[in-house]
């Protein structure tokens, strides 16, 4: 493969990466970051798995460090339009400039990559640590791809870990059980590094305590070390090793996110601890401003016109319990588009039900799985269900079926979500992988 020679060439060699390329395993990763000159230690880092709720951990995590007075990067995947949001630097995309260069960088030091390119993500993961090293960020904020054990995310050191709800999802890499994924999830776990766990199913905390026995590392369990509660007025308050924060407020929407805000904080409290300084005040602002497009996200009136990542089956029970406490009694007007390896039956039987219609896409990738092959088991579940061509076409189907009062929910795949944002936002057509 060519070497590139300017940004705009680095961004191209970039997407011709094999976007859904997977190859767990840090060796290509490690190899890469010595050659570099190893950027992944020049910052603490705080490092979340999990399967459902990381993204938004990682967003209010990141907004109060920065509220704090640190220089923040934050690494998350995937993107819903551009490939930059993957990286950023205190709240900010990197730009194609900066982006190219990073790229341009990296293959200079590292031409095996050209030779022997690896995957889209572990290249990714290296270029953003470059970038945050060249920049001089003082604290990373990392959110695994995939897993933990193997991911190449996990090539970078941590000052403190988390694992958030652990639940079915990529089981032809992690698992077929909710032990053997929360297994795999745990393999961020480091000696002596302290690991906030949120409330998990009792196989997947017993799979977890039993990785940190192993590596010695330390647990604060939701509920046991620390917690957000709900008075009978309505307000938060959080409960930790140290910290007692009443009044909080919350930018993201859902109750589930209450156990987000409760994970963030009991992390920033032991970066706190150790040295990474986090006031109370800090964290508090971090949650009441924190941004995580995608998730319960309102981008229309008239019908109001919700977006929501959700695409497995806990993710979509945490969907309709958020849609009921924010719209009582206003069933959705669903568009719905799924890629083909995801196991789509348990999602469609919680969330087609509870829908007033249910209008079935494609999405923009080679993944997507066709509407007409699984129609008549979408009726099955929902009277009112039509296949459509297009998105645009699905889209328009369920803001009429709707009216001016309804809610019209776009849901089943990232895909899908960054196709509606790029349209509604009048962004960039979506590029790499979502």
């Amino acid at each position: 493969m060519d070497a590139p020679r300017t940004p705009a060439e680095a961004l191209a060699f970039l997407a011709r990466l094999n976007p859904s390329g997977i190859k767990l395993g840090l060796e290509r990763v490690r190899e890469a970051l010595e050659a570099l000159g190893h950027p992944e230690r020049l910052a603490p880092v705080l490092h979340v798995a999990g399967t459902n709720g990381k993204g938004s951990t990682c967003a209010f995590a990141a907004t109060a460090l920065q509220a704090a007075g640190h220089r923040v990067g934050l690494y998350t995947s995937p993107h819903l339009v551009r490939v930059n949001e993957r990286i950023r630097v205190d709240g900010v995309d990197i730009s194609d400039a900066d982006f190219g260069q990073a790229i341009l960088d990296v293959l200079e030091r590292y031409p095996s990559a050209l030779s022997e390119p690896m995957t889209y993500f572990e290249f990714g993961t290296v270029v953003a640590l470059w970038h945050f090293a060249r920049v001089g960020v003082d604290v990373v904020v990392l959110e695994t791809g995939l897993g933990g054990r193997l991911d190449a995310t996990t090539a970078s050191p941590a000052r403190v870990t988390a694992i958030t709800p652990v639940s079915f999802d990529h089981m032809e890499y992690l698992g077929n059980t909710l032990a053997s994924i929360a297994g795999e999830k745990a393999g961020i776990l480091r000696p002596g590094v302290p690991c906030v766990v949120s409330r998990q199913a009792p196989e997947a905390l017993e799979a977890i305590a039993a990785r940190a026995h192993a590596v010695g590392a330390p647990l604060r369990l939701e509920g046991r070390d620390f917690e957000l509660a709900v008075s009978s007025s309505g307000r938060l308050s959080f409960h930790g090793a140290s910290w007692r924060l009443d009044d909080l407020s919350l930018s993201l929407r859902g109750p589930h996110q209450r156990q987000n805000a409760a994970v963030a904080l009991a992390c920033l409290e032991l970066l706190d601890a150790g040295g990474i300084h986090v006031t109370p005040e800090a964290a508090r602002r971090g949650l009441a401003t924190a941004r995580w497009p995608g998730r319960l996200e309102e981008v229309g009136a008239r019908p109001t016109l919700v977006l929501d990542g959700a695409h497995n089956p806990a993710g979509v029970e945490v969907l309709l319990a958020s849609l009921e406490a924010l719209y009582p009694g206003r069933r959705p007007h669903c568009v719905f588009g799924v890629v083909a390896d995801k196991d789509r039956g348990p999602m469609m039987r919680a969330l087609f039900p509870r829908c007033a219609s249910v209008q079935l896409t494609p999405l923009d990738t080679p993944r997507s799985l066709a509407p007409e092959t699984y129609l008549e088991e979408a009726r099955s579940l929902c009277p009112d269900v039509s296949a459509w061509p297009d998105l645009d076409a699905a889209l328009a189907a369920a803001r009429a079926r709707a009216g001016e009062a309804g809610v019209v929910l776009c849901t089943g795949s990232l895909f899908l979500v960054g196709m509606v944002r790029a349209r509604v936002a009048r962004a960039p057509a979506p590029q790499g992988v979502s």
